[in-house]
């Protein structure tokens, strides 16, 4: 057989123009081609922590799907059950379907905004790392770097807000890096709108809304003056921190106090107090430990490999002079996360345990995934630039992907089960399940303290009394007899409000006697003979 050069040339061209060819037709359709596998990753992920049980291993999920189960379906379903200890959006949201109880005790009605916000930043990332210029190889890299996450699959696969939470803070920073670049007003308002959102999920987002306007001041005054400074602030502030008005509107109007989101006995500062005075929040005021345990944090989070990648890669686009500077102004924005989570460390505002370093268990150190669209944006840049290596360290990472997935090692996985996060509460749950479920009456119990155990309980919402169901719980904790088949508390826990209003009531310790005594609350149920004077059925609706 010989050899025809002329053949080999053939073929050569023809397969580089296929090459050129799904090159472009990638180019052309690359959103929604990240948009179908995103998704398909993104159910498969939902899917799998479904079927193992640890979609809703969070204590905190659990609140969250049960306060917006009590805006539908409760003794006073409304609004007003909404609270004041979390921001409502994601609550808002869940309510579409929570209405469902396999919505509810699926997590699906709360995991359905994460996984959305899962998809959407991922194509986020793809589209900053192209306006900074990125290559192909290195858009996708960094899409990987955090669609690839297991905590972040995790996470996405939960009622938890940290997914959305990204979702709308990524989509504020990429039109903000737009309007820098572009200085078109439109981007602006978007950057506002996306913002404004965050706003209403946690408060990061309070703290972006001020970080960003700083860079819009700047940025309008070094290009226009002062006067475009002051007009592009009042237009991207009023927007953006129209959230944050209604907030505080909404306290007044519910709880009579603008800030009882911050004074209130639930609130962040109260709770943060609490593990002040036993000694245990060793951030406060120490901010070398506040870095440090903020930093052990993302690596745990992100991995250590990805962590010093990105740091590599935010010192090359620092020092990148094809970069313009409104582009390096513009991606500071990237960096909100950590300068806000190292501040309410310092300040006492926030704890965080990591295990081995402040603790003997994990405490949200989830909060590490604030970090993960700008570990992944700079780890994409950094392959565009190393050029001639890039395809090793690509090697590299996914070397180390595979090991994590193959030992499932996601911190997010042990906070929940492990740590603090999580409660096991299956026994009182499950007791009140097989004794409760069937039999008519009314069970009095403290939300703010067993919110995890009314949802696993997998009863309805309105055979619950609590501290947001207002005259049934003035009666009930007055009249315990009359009101409560069973009541849970934790005994002597004056935080447990349950306890703190019948510790020292008459009917209380005559008419009721100790079912058991479980980890992480005990179950009183009304004596026999008491039975028959109990309201078992809520008030006629008029």
């Amino acid at each position: 057989m010989q050899f025809n050069p002329k053949s080999l040339s053939l073929q050569l061209n023809f397969s580089q123009k296929n090459l050129n060819d799904l090159r472009d037709f990638f180019e052309k359709h690359n959103k929604l081609i990240l948009f179908f596998i995103l998704t398909m990753v993104s159910i498969t992920s939902f899917l799998y922590y479904l079927s193992n049980g640890l979609g809703v291993a969070y204590n905190d999920a659990r609140s969250h799907l049960d306060i917006a189960r009590r805006v539908v379906e409760n003794l006073q379903p409304g609004f007003a059950q909404l609270g004041s200890v979390w921001l409502p959006l994601p609550h808002l949201l869940a309510t579409l379907t929570v209405w469902n109880n396999f919505m509810w005790h699926s997590g699906l009605s709360g995991a359905l905004e994460s996984m959305a916000s899962y998809v959407a930043t991922g194509i986020l990332i793809y589209q900053i790392l192209k306006v900074l210029g990125v290559s192909n190889i290195g858009r996708l890299v960094g899409v990987l770097i955090f669609a690839a996450n297991l905590n972040i699959l995790y996470m996405q696969s939960t009622a938890m807000t940290e997914l959305l939470l990204l979702g709308t803070m990524t989509a504020g920073v990429y039109e903000l890096i737009q309007w820098h670049k572009e200085d078109s007003m439109l981007r602006l308002v978007k950057s506002s709108f996306w913002i404004m959102l965050s706003t209403m999920i946690r408060y990061d987002g309070w703290f972006l809304l001020i970080f960003a306007s700083i860079l819009v001041v700047i940025q309008a005054y070094k290009k226009h003056g002062y006067k475009a400074a002051e007009g592009a602030f009042v237009l991207f502030g009023t927007m953006a921190g129209f959230g944050i008005i209604l907030w505080i509107f909404w306290n007044w109007i519910i709880f009579k106090d603008p800030l009882y989101f911050i004074t209130g006995p639930y609130a962040a500062a109260t709770q943060q107090q609490q593990i002040a005075d036993a000694g245990q929040l060793l951030t406060k005021h120490n901010l070398p430990f506040s870095i440090e345990s903020y930093l052990y944090a993302v690596i745990y989070n992100e991995g250590m490999l990805q962590t010093i990648l990105a740091a590599i890669g935010m010192a090359f686009f620092w020092f990148d002079k094809k970069i313009s500077r409104n582009l390096k102004m513009a991606s500071i924005a990237l960096l909100a996360p950590l300068f806000f989570n190292i501040l309410a460390l310092y300040l006492g505002q926030s704890v965080l345990f990591i295990q081995g370093l402040n603790g003997n268990s994990w405490f949200n150190v989830r909060y590490g995934l604030m970090m993960a669209p700008t570990i992944a944006i700079f780890v994409g840049y950094l392959i565009y630039r190393l050029n001639a290596i890039k395809y090793i360290v690509v090697l590299l990472i996914l070397f180390v992907m595979f090991f994590s997935f193959a030992n499932r090692d996601a911190v997010t996985i042990d906070d929940a089960i492990y740590g603090a996060s999580g409660k096991n509460v299956s026994q009182v749950s499950g007791w009140l399940h097989t004794n409760a479920t069937n039999t008519p009456g009314f069970v009095l119990i403290s939300v703010a303290s067993h919110d995890a155990i009314i949802f696993s309980s997998g009863m309805q919402m309105s055979r619950f009394i609590h501290e947001g169901d207002g005259i049934y719980w003035t009666l009930a904790t007055k009249q315990p007899a009359h009101w409560a088949r069973w009541i849970v508390l934790r005994d002597n826990d004056m935080t447990d409000q349950t306890f703190k209003l019948l510790h020292n009531n008459p009917e209380f310790k005559n008419d009721y006697f100790l079912e058991g005594k479980y980890p992480f609350a005990d179950i009183y149920e009304i004596k026999p003979q008491y039975v028959k004077d109990l309201h078992t059925k809520p008030f006629p609706k008029t």
